[in-house]
């Protein structure tokens, strides 16, 4: 069975028991009410009765007492202690009464008694007889009233049960298909993700705010995930099959100068084995940052809090004068503290300063400040620059500016390439202003605490 039919048909079921259950209940309890009402207004009636005929014995004719005392719907005798009926009235409407048969009770009773399927209530009461002995008053009274309201009652909540499952049955197949509409549109749409092999979404039309709403957004984010994963690798085995090519041809064209005439000229033994090892370390760098670069941002593991945008420069531009012996003033012009992820921050400013590095001779200068409700970092440089026409490319992977230049300085065309991805993954801005044999300013911008 369809999970469809399955809802239509619980649904369905629950309510329409829910209704019975409850109608079944009412219909109890009104009939409860109703019955018990009508005896104890017939109780109250007998109480009447009997002090009127018990003060009247003996003054007043006992057929006439009894005619004057009969309820309008009901029966009045009297019985002897050997069970003949002494005297009796029954009003026209329960002529049927008068068949009952008598009996002589010891005690009072009060009961409840059917004949011919219509209801009475049965009260007897013991008295003294005008000759001293005892006999039995007993008032006999309909309550059927009460059964005949239970059943129209009855009959009011058996039709207004029936008119109800229209809609109950009719509201089941309507939240059926609300619930069921979202999850025809996931599966249609995985089938057509394994038929076309090309990732598809959900259209999320309508903001329910609900579960379902939520489903949707998380398989589209799921596939936006899929789908970045698989360029990701889709560049990262075109890029390492194109990138890797030439340090490996290098690398093999050394090695056979090494096997051929290595051993007998050390020029060349020397010559080979520092080509080798530049291309093994070129090589070595170019497949980590492949590697991160392949891996999506939200498995970058990210810490986001408060960081000292100074404590954090001032350690890493130290760290980069030890490692490269060049000099870098910093600039700071106020305390600055911004919400990022510290490692990956300073990864992205030892790419910004490594290039720095690499394209000039002169000092660098690192300002840091704050400006339009954002912190920044500022990295210039006075070295060969970027020509204007280049500036958009440079983000691009392994796009280099000069290749022969890029080459002797060294590098992958990996760096700002990675730099670009780890600003976006920790909500940064890159901004490049560069001139042509005049320098670049590279600036990083962060969101304030």
């Amino acid at each position: 069975m369809k999970l469809k039919n399955k809802i239509n048909l619980y649904t369905s079921v629950l309510f329409i028991g829910l209704l019975i259950f409850m109608n079944i209940t009412i219909y109890l309890l009104f009939k409860n009410l109703m019955v018990a009402s009508e005896i104890s207004a017939t109780e109250q009636e007998f109480d009447n009765i009997t002090a009127g005929v018990i003060s009247s014995l003996g003054t007043v004719a006992t057929d006439n007492l009894l005619r004057a005392y009969v309820p309008i719907d009901g029966k009045i005798q009297l019985v002897a202690s050997d069970g003949k009926n002494l005297a009796m009235s029954v009003s026209p409407s329960e002529e049927k009464l008068s068949k009952q048969e008598t009996a002589f009770y010891d005690k009072g009773v009060t009961k409840e008694i059917t004949l011919d399927e219509n209801h009475y209530y049965f009260y007897s009461l013991p008295v003294i007889w005008t000759d001293g002995s005892i006999a039995n008053l007993q008032v006999t009274k309909s309550i059927e009233t009460a059964y005949d309201q239970s059943e129209t009652l009855r009959f009011i909540l058996f039709a207004v049960t029936f008119v109800a499952t229209i809609p109950i049955i009719v509201s089941s197949q309507l939240l059926g298909k609300l619930i069921m509409d979202p999850i025809t549109a996931l599966t249609k749409t995985m089938k057509e993700i394994t038929k076309s092999g090309q990732f598809k979404r959900i259209p999320m039309n309508q903001q329910t705010k609900d579960e379902l709403e939520q489903m949707g957004k998380s398989f589209n984010h799921m596939i936006d995930l899929l789908e970045t994963i698989f360029t990701k690798q889709e560049q990262f085995v075109s890029n390492a099959s194109h990138e890797l090519r030439t340090p490996l041809t290098v690398i093999e064209s050394y090695a056979s100068l090494l096997k051929r005439r290595g051993i007998d000229k050390p020029e060349i033994f020397h010559e080979a084995v520092d080509a080798i090892h530049a291309e093994a370390v070129r090589m070595r760098e170019m497949t980590e940052q492949l590697l991160l670069l392949a891996k999506p941002n939200e498995q970058w593991n990210l810490d986001f809090r408060s960081l000292s945008l100074t404590l954090i420069t001032k350690a890493t531009t130290k760290s980069f004068e030890q490692a490269y012996g060049r000099e870098i003033a910093l600039n700071v012009t106020e305390e600055v503290v911004v919400i990022s992820d510290e490692q990956k921050l300073k990864q992205l400013l030892y790419i910004i300063l490594e290039n720095a590095v690499k394209y000039s001779e002169e000092i660098i200068t690192v300002t840091i400040g704050k400006q339009n409700k954002e912190g920044f970092i500022r990295v210039s440089d006075k070295g060969i620059g970027i020509p204007e026409e280049d500036l958009p490319k440079i983000f691009d992977r392994f796009y280099r500016v000069d290749q022969a230049r890029s080459r002797k300085y060294g590098g992958t065309g990996l760096g700002l390439s990675l730099a670009k991805e780890i600003a976006n993954a920790i909500h940064a801005t890159i901004e490049v202003e560069s001139s042509l044999g005049v320098g670049t300013n590279v600036t990083i911008r962060l969101p304030l605490q």
